[in-house]
């Protein structure tokens, strides 16, 4: 495994987030963790990438105890996460974006012509085929915008992939362009972390499988083990059952 977890917790003033929460990533596999708003998604997610250390629990990185100060360790570590917002700039090129904070100079000066040269060669060395990386990278679908994100931390060294539900503003042919860059990050080696509420997503690239509700843990599942309606009906089940257990105490 290069990332593992053993019983996370993490508390919030009087707030569990997240409680007893154990999963594995390893090189060439998608670990999906799955459940839906409030599940403790994010905050698991914090954990791993360096921006919240954890309360409890062990943290482990290629096997050794880690806690994590900032998301600059976690880099270093190999562990890269694409949030939501991309963190792009869109009236910049595809090429500006991609080398965002970390350009290749020549001397002092910014080495433009192996700037766009690398950009297009790492993208598509990921079977990415951008018209024009001078184009504003505004101007390219969602689905592009996730591949260009995914396709520049891969360059920037990543062995762990943690990407930050990465569907769930897309429609279903821009969604499937993205999951061909997850299952093609996975196949150059990279361990992926897919967050998402959408297990039909999830499924189809996934090799294990970890579900969240309201901070703890239903199970981890290898795909052999749970099919796509079964992974459905413990998303929806545990929902459900939560919710009956706060009426009935209500009551």
């Amino acid at each position: 495994m290069i990332i593992e977890t053993r019983g996370i917790g993490k508390t919030f003033g009087s707030v569990l987030a997240l409680r007893d929460v154990s999963m594995g990533v390893a090189a060439g596999q998608v670990t999906c963790v799955l459940g839906d708003n409030g599940a403790g998604k994010s905050t698991l997610i914090k954990i791993l990438s360096g921006v919240h250390r954890h309360d409890a629990g062990t943290f482990l990185v290629d096997g050794r105890e880690v806690r994590l100060g900032s998301p600059r360790e976690a880099l270093d570590r190999g562990i890269a996460t694409v949030y939501q917002d991309l963190a792009m700039i869109p009236l910049m090129s595809v090429w500006r974006n991609f080398f965002l904070g970390s350009e290749p100079r020549r001397g002092l000066a910014f080495d433009v012509a192996r700037a766009r040269r690398i950009a297009r060669e790492e993208l598509l060395a990921m079977g990415i085929d951008i018209r024009d990386v001078d184009q504003p990278v505004g101007t390219l679908s969602g689905g592009e915008r996730q591949s260009v994100a995914i396709a520049r931390a891969v360059h920037f060294g990543a062995r762990v992939l943690i990407l930050d539900e990465p569907t769930s503003a897309l429609g279903v042919k821009q969604a499937g362009v993205v999951l061909r860059y997850v299952v093609r990050a996975r196949d150059r080696g990279l361990g992926v972390v897919f967050i998402t509420h959408n297990p039909h997503h999830a499924h189809l690239v996934g090799d294990r499988f970890l579900l969240l509700n309201r901070g703890a843990s239903l199970g981890e599942y290898a795909k052999a083990d749970i099919t796509r309606e079964e992974l459905t009906g413990l998303m929806a089940g545990g929902a459900e059952l939560e919710e009956l257990e706060h009426e009935l105490r209500r009551e």
